[in-house]
């Protein structure tokens, strides 16, 4: 198993991983030009040279930043990959001096495990929301925000 960034020739993978989760109404189907625009942002786990997770950090402002995108093949669950990931982008945020990074889940357990505190989706600004019209399930999606405040 090996965490490493995102390179381009991982977008197809990357791809198939969150559309499959997409498909089941877990996340946002996300197309290949904008995987491609925003590959700086992720984070892959591999395992035998495949794609098994991914993950990204997204610079939402100077002090806030948004992990999305965390998806683990079904059949690698329960190997601490999203935890690794999920380190990953925490680690990327503390190199950028972002103080705090924000999560939408639906599994905010995962992220609670990690040290992320559940949060009023209304305390975080309007930006983060920019994504959220183009969710069939908007306005009332059910995700619950998360919040992890560097020290």
């Amino acid at each position: 198993m090996q965490i490493r960034k995102a390179v381009t020739t991982d977008v197809p993978a990357i791809q198939q991983l969150i559309n499959g989760y997409a498909d089941k109404g877990a996340m946002l189907h996300r197309s290949l030009s904008e995987l491609y625009e925003n590959i700086r942002d992720f984070w892959v786990v591999t395992l035998d040279d495949e794609i098994a997770g991914c993950a990204a950090l997204h610079i939402s402002w100077k002090d806030l930043a948004e992990l999305k995108s965390l998806a683990v093949r079904e059949d690698c669950q329960g190997r601490g990959y999203a935890r690794s990931l999920i380190d990953a982008c925490l680690r990327e945020a503390m190199s950028l001096s972002v103080g705090k990074v924000f999560a939408l889940t639906y599994v905010p357990e995962l992220f609670e495990k990690l040290g992320f505190q559940r949060t009023d989706k209304a305390l975080l600004p309007r930006k983060v929301w920019t994504e959220c019209v183009y969710c069939p399930k908007f306005p009332d999606c059910g995700e619950i925000a998360v919040i992890f405040q560097q020290i």
